[in-house]
Parts: C-alpha cells; structure tokens; sequence
C-alpha cells in the first residue's frame, strides 16, 4: 500500500475525531496508540507483526544517505525524530525507526514515578493544528522505565537502528533545592541505555521548574549530571517564553560547562493570537494552565533557534522543536542552525506519513540548493525554493 493511500486510512479512520476539539478524550486516544505500539514493540520479532512493520517501514523510511550525519557522537540516518511527550515511558523504543525517525526522544522520566495533574490534562485545538497539556511528567519513575526498556531487548547505544534520547525531569515531590540529586539519581540509572539524555528545566508544568533556567541553578545541575560515571552527551531544553538575554546567557552557561547541545523549544505559556480561544473546557486558552504546542509555535521555535545559533557561534549542536509541520519548516530551522528536528503534535493531527514527506522534502530542497549532504544546509540560511 502506498503512503498517500495509508495516510488516506490514517485521516479517514481519526480524521473526523482529530478535527475537532470535542469527542473521544485526547489523551485517552494517545493511550490506546501507546498500548498497540507497546504491544507490537515487545513482539516485533512476532511473524505477523514483523510482516506488518516491514511494510510500514517500506512506506515510511528513507534510506537516503545524504541524510546521514554523527551528532554528539551517534549515527543519525536522517535528522527527524520524535519529540518528548509522546512515549513517555518508552514502550516504543523498539519500533519508532519503521514510521521512518531517525531518532525518538523518550520521556519525560523522573525519579519518582508520578500521576502527574489531575484530567483533563490533554486538549486538541483542531483549527489550529495544536494541543494544550498539562500532564505534570506523568511516568512510570526511572526504575520501571529500565525494566521497560530491557524487556524490549534494545540493541546497545551506537548499535541502534534509531537514535534514542532519554528526557530527564524533576519529580514533583522532590524540593528544588535537591533537583540536582533527583536529576542525578535517573540518569545514573539510565545512562547505559542513552544515546544522549536531556535535562528538561522547561516544562511549565512543574511548579517551579523554569526556575531551574537561572544561570545559579542551571550550571550546579550541569555540572552535578556531567559527575556522573559513563554520562552520556548531555543536552539541555529551554522554553520558548525566555527572553533573548535568557537565551544568550544559557547559551554561555551551556558552552562554559561542556553541555553537548541544546533542544529549543518546550511548549508556550504565551497564547499568542489564541487568547480568547474557547477549548473543551469552555474557558479560554488565556484562562486555562498549561503548555501550548503545535503550528502556533513555529515562527517562535524559529526566532530562538536563530538567536541561539548566533549565541553559541556556530559550535554546538542544536535541536529544533516547535511547530514544525511540514518539509519546509523543517528545512527553515535545519537552515537557521539545527542539525536535528522533532516532531510531535503535526504528527498527530497529520499522520505517520508526514515523517517521508518532511524527508522527500528536505532531500528535493538540498538537490535544488546544490548540497550534497544535510551537514551542509545547517545554519546556511539558504531559503526554501
């Protein structure tokens, strides 16, 4: 079956749940995928789903060595990856490269295995191609997420098909004060099993975790997760609501302290030009907590990655999150500076076939540009034609 005709399936059995904001609970629907990737994960070997997965790898991946490239020291076959958010407790590890990611990021995972806030926690903002949460790193804790992972026999860092990053939070019962032995204490676990592990300060959904940003407390937490034995390339994810001071001065802090790259952008406190926006609640987006992800981010997404390219000189590996949609936003933040790019919410509301369009698309753009490798269109700000 071809792509267009299984994204057709995709739209035709969730699009009319997808395009609207009322209906079957959001997160409720996220679940029920988790549970069949979960399931399909831990018998991938199976016949019939080793059958299915090689078709849905045939339709998804592309194999195009022009977008290979080592970054933090791991093979990429192509720069685009899942987002944090969605496998939290990574029971899709063992499956994420047959929908064609080159890397997925998992998590976020903290010490402690929390609920995280109450339900609702999970919106769909339809029109607007974007989603409120404010899950609260709801998790299964650090010590079940190894279990997880090692029943999926997942091949040793290096020796993967996919990339795997492992995002790091702060339990919600831990003080700030001691965030740094909370942080210390996962990745202390978890390290053998990280390709990279991301220091998540950015989430708006922890009290006080932002905090965490400010130059004091971001370089004790650096410089705690870099003691740690085997650690892993270490990266660091910032909000999109910092000021250009902010992200100047976490840009330094990272460069001074050995950080190996920095993921730019978590979800938005700002609403942007949503603020009277009714969601299922009926209250406004400007009324309601929570962080705002999706197609409204991606001007914002684009503005830090630019400022953040100029802030670190060219020098350190870059991710860029936010809003991408689409081949040429893709395009648009590898240009202004990122070696990689995730996905996330688009891939929802627009199915598993937008992993080979974004990469058809960056492959035909590197052709008309004249580049011979993906290496080449990072921070070359060459449009998109």
């Amino acid at each position: 079956m071809s792509t267009n005709k299984k994204n057709d399936l995709y739209k035709i059995l969730l699009g009319q749940l997808l395009s609207q904001d009322e209906g079957i609970d959001a997160e409720i629907l996220s679940n029920s995928a988790l549970n069949a990737i979960k399931l399909a994960s831990l018998n991938r070997n199976f016949p019939i789903i080793s059958n299915i997965l090689l078709k849905a790898s045939s339709d998804f991946q592309r194999n195009n060595s022009r977008l290979n490239q080592i970054v933090f020291g791991s093979p990429f076959k192509n720069p685009l990856g899942l987002a944090a958010g969605f496998d939290k407790n990574g029971v899709g590890a063992g499956l994420w490269n047959y929908f064609g990611f080159g890397f997925a990021e998992l998590g976020t995972i903290t010490w402690h295995a929390q609920k995280g806030n109450p339900k609702p926690r999970l919106f769909r903002i339809a029109k607007e191609k974007a989603a409120l949460n404010r899950m609260g790193f709801n998790n299964d804790g650090a010590e079940k997420f190894l279990k997880t992972l090692e029943k999926q026999q997942i091949p040793a860092p290096g020796n993967r098909p996919c990339v795997l990053g492992i995002n790091l939070g702060k339990s919600k019962i831990t003080t700030l004060d001691e965030a740094h032995t909370d942080y210390s204490l996962s990745l202390k676990l978890l390290a053998p099993l990280a390709d990279y592990a991301v220091i998540n300060v950015s989430s708006p959904n922890t009290p006080g975790l932002r905090s965490l940003q400010g130059t004091k407390q971001i370089t004790k937490l650096i410089k705690t997760l870099k003691d740690v034995s085997n650690c892993p390339p270490l990266l660091v994810k910032i909000a999109p609501d910092l000021s250009n001071e902010a992200i100047d001065e976490i840009a330094r802090v990272a460069k001074e302290n050995g950080i190996d790259g920095i993921i730019a952008i978590n979800t938005s406190l700002n609403r942007f030009h949503l603020k009277k926006l009714k969601i299922k609640t009926g209250n406004t987006l400007e009324q309601e907590s929570g962080g705002l992800s999706g197609l409204p981010l991606q001007k914002r997404g684009l503005e830090v990655m630019k400022r953040l390219r100029k802030s670190t000189n060219n020098d350190l590996p870059l991710i860029g999150v936010g809003g991408i949609s689409s081949a040429r936003a893709a395009w648009e933040r590898i240009a202004a500076g990122a070696s990689l790019v995730q996905i996330y919410t688009a891939w929802i509301f627009e199915g598993p076939n937008l992993v080979p369009d974004i990469l058809d698309g960056l492959t035909l753009q590197m052709e008309k540009h004249g580049f011979q490798n993906i290496k080449e269109v990072i921070g070359s700000e060459e449009p998109w034609k």
